[in-house]
């Protein structure tokens, strides 16, 4: 008997939850065919199985958190594996997963990746029936009675989403028929037990509030020059690389064991965004040496990314510097909450036309306020003022 534990599926990682089981106990199952897929902080990732056998036994269900090298399931890798071996196709690529080393799983795809569409649960599909989509996704088109087999994705890669779901579920009721509801938040006097990103977010903030010394500066940019007002989030990035340059501490990680602040070389940005699914962080690799439009294409992409829950693993962590847009409604200021071990997060507020004295005179200008909050602990008020004018000053430029 082989059992398998929950590897570690990234960074820190201590935890996943069960979101759909691909195969059933007393199935044959081989080689790196789908197992269940799992969602982590941010990704449903999809594990495979480390060996050729038959499954003896299951541990947990969907909703379920598993902590990292608690047992996921038991196989028997006796005769049933050399069945299983000899029906198996011949070997795709899965990075390193023909390690059958216990607990080693290859490279795994991210969210939204190769998940079965079934009518039985936890029976796994033939290869040929696999369609990508979210398991909300998923989940939608069954109360539809959508079939996803027959939908081409308009998602990244092909995948199928809610208004692929939504359309073809309008579709079969006629051009004229009503088109049908997305599914709805959780309404006044309901209960909902937070998973996924809302989990994650829990789990950051309240890290956040034990570890870290919060303190925050403000200060206001004049933007009424912008040329280019759709370029908003990206010259927020641009303005966060020149605060970077004037005072690179700010951009880096803090280990409260160690007492070392790890400032880093480059500038992996993390965007805060609002999805459906909760708040997700996202990482802009290489932030200071993108272009204005290379800026404003990889926003867009990790935008629709989060709202298709495709994000991969890769691209949810190892940020060092975090931008938030606490601009919803009418807000401000704020005291904005990075996750540890990062030391700061900018947020940017809602932008209005105030009336200011510039050049001895009275003028209404469009201004944007700006919230920095840093880690006390590492980063002195001085550098944060400082990061915060070159910040500044790179937004009041006209392009």
């Amino acid at each position: 008997m082989r059992e398998f534990k929950l590897p570690d599926l990234g960074e820190g990682l201590t935890e996943a939850e069960i979101v759909e089981w691909h195969v059933s106990a007393d199935q044959d199952i081989r080689l790196n065919q789908p197992l269940v897929s799992v969602e982590t902080d941010k990704a449903v990732v999809e594990v495979p199985s480390p060996v050729s056998g038959r499954v003896i036994s299951l541990h947990g269900e969907p909703g379920d958190v598993i902590p990292v090298g608690d047992v996921l399931a038991r196989f028997d890798t006796g005769a049933a594996a050399d069945r299983a071996a000899a029906e198996a196709p011949p070997p795709e690529s899965v990075g390193n997963a023909a390690a059958e080393a216990p607990g080693v799983v290859g490279e795994l795809p991210a969210s939204g990746l190769v998940l079965s569409d079934t009518t039985q649960p936890g029976a796994a599909a033939p290869r040929a029936q696999r369609v990508k989509a979210a398991p909300s996704v998923r989940a939608l088109a069954r109360e539809l009675g959508v079939d996803l087999a027959q939908l081409e994705g308009s998602g990244p890669q092909g995948r199928v989403t809610a208004r692929d779901v939504a359309k073809a579920a309008e579709s079969s009721l006629g051009a004229s028929g009503p088109a049908p509801p997305l599914p709805e938040a959780p309404r006044s006097g309901t209960e909902e037990k937070l998973s996924g990103p809302r989990r994650a977010m829990f789990k950051s903030m309240t890290a956040a509030r034990r570890e870290v010394a919060l303190c925050t500066v403000m200060d206001d940019a004049d933007i009424h020059d912008w040329e280019s007002p759709r370029d908003f989030t990206p010259r927020l990035i641009r303005a966060m690389v020149a605060g970077c340059r004037a005072e690179p501490r700010l951009n880096g990680t803090f280990s409260a064991e160690t007492g070392v602040l790890s400032v880093a070389a480059e500038v992996r940005m993390g965007l805060a965004m609002h999805t459906p699914h909760g708040l997700i962080v996202a990482t802009i690799q290489n932030a200071g040496k993108l272009s204005l439009d290379q800026l404003r294409e990889e926003v867009a992409r990790l935008k629709k990314a989060g709202v298709d829950r495709a994000l991969k693993p890769e691209e949810v962590r190892g940020y060092t510097i975090t931008l938030s847009n606490i601009a919803g409604g009418s807000s401000r200021y704020a005291t904005p909450l990075m996750v540890p071990p990062t030391v700061a997060i900018l947020g940017s507020g809602a932008a209005r036309e105030e009336v200011v004295a510039m050049n001895g005179a009275i003028a209404i200008r469009r201004r944007l306020p700006l919230s920095l909050t840093f880690d006390h602990r590492c980063v002195a008020g001085a550098e944060a003022s400082r990061f915060l004018s070159a910040a500044v000053a790179d937004l009041k430029q006209a392009s």
